[in-house]
């Protein structure tokens, strides 16, 4: 059984980093009394970046830069890729990533500064790509919201990953910046079953309220992918139809999905999660997983992470295309505008002569 103190949380334990020398597990000291265990709460530390924008070379991106607000993420998603992250940090990628939070609120100065620079080329930025900016803890910090300013300040195109309902809070920046074809979103949608979300994503808005985050937005303006991701084999795949005609009756206009991809330590605390919550389908859903990754349970290579291989991997690819197709979504959508994208006049510029 989940421990009382651990209730709302998506990880089932705190096994130490790839990187830590020791660990720390519980152990029984024999005495029979009942120990009060205390709700673990979120703690919230700062950093003081001297850069946010983070490039790749991913051939697997449609994309080569993205900034995040935050490190690790309290909607305590047990499957999020991301996880891994948390032990650079010398934490764990387990609870520690969901209830121990990095926040940068020097995040919007720095992203000014780094848009300044004479040498800087425009292309989208993506946001939320590691942690969703849109989480719990932006409602008081509000640093998504001030890197938002700055991108509309300076007319810079920007692609938005999110979960959370505070996205709506930014409209008055986001609709502008959407009529300008500056902004897409991509809300993830991973099944539409209320029960599951809430033990896969403990503090994530609720599947139908995600569906009501994609009608606000579109009706203000804003484009809205639905991202069916991840597809979890024996457990959510059943519904991917489902998911996309919720998304399409909601106003999405694209779609997207992703399979459900075990990096490093996210192996072990997804096996212990199928263990606590679905004993009886955890070795089909690992097989599967295993049969698309060479009896791996994650291959990590460019071109076959996001997907697998093999016929299922193959007939999940088919089913999405036949659905996109009959419901009119797209999987490549227009691109976003890079030719409005102009540096603000700073305190001492030179002002033009013309």
């Amino acid at each position: 059984m989940i421990a009382s103190n651990i209730r709302g949380r998506g990880a089932t334990t705190n096994a130490a980093g790839r990187f830590e020398q020791f660990d720390t597990v519980p152990y029984d000291d024999g005495w029979d009394l009942e120990e009060d265990l205390h709700p673990l709460r979120t703690d919230v530390r700062d950093e003081i970046v001297r850069s946010l924008v983070t490039y790749n070379r991913s051939p697997d991106l449609p994309f080569d830069r993205s900034i995040n607000p935050y490190r690790g993420c309290e909607h305590g998603c047990v499957y999020c890729f991301a996880r891994p992250t948390h032990a650079y940090l010398g934490l764990s990628p387990g609870l520690d990533f969901e209830t121990r939070l990095i926040a940068r609120p020097n995040a919007a100065d720095t992203l000014r500064k780094e848009l300044s620079a004479k040498g800087y080329k425009v292309a989208p930025i993506a946001l939320g790509t590691n942690t969703d900016p849109y989480q719990p803890i932006e409602k008081t910090r509000l640093i998504t919201r001030d890197c938002l300013a700055v991108l509309q300040e300076f007319n810079h195109p920007i692609g938005i990953v999110t979960k959370g309902t505070l996205i709506e809070r930014d409209l008055d920046i986001l609709a502008p910046m959407a009529r300008k074809g500056l902004v897409r979103v991509g809300i993830s949608l991973t099944t539409l079953d209320a029960d599951l979300s809430r033990r896969m994503e403990p503090r994530a808005p609720s599947p139908q309220r995600r569906l009501a985050m994609i009608r606000r937005l579109t009706q203000a303006g804003v484009p809205v992918r639905v991202m069916t991701s991840p597809v979890v084999p024996g457990l959510s795949d059943h519904e991917l139809e489902q998911l996309l005609e919720a998304g399409k009756e909601a106003g999405a206009d694209a779609a997207s999905w992703i399979m459900l991809r075990l990096p490093r330590e996210v192996s072990a605390l997804w096996q212990d999660w199928l263990q606590e919550n679905e004993p009886k389908r955890a070795e089909k859903i690992m097989s599967k997983l295993r049969e698309m990754h060479g009896g791996r349970d994650y291959d990590p290579r460019w071109g076959h992470r996001m997907r697998g291989e093999g016929e299922y991997a193959e007939l999940i690819g088919k089913r999405f295309k036949l659905a996109v197709k009959r419901l009119g979504l797209e999987t490549k959508t227009s691109k976003l505008r890079c030719d409005l994208f102009e540096r603000p006049t700073q305190v001492g510029d030179q002002l033009s002569l013309l």
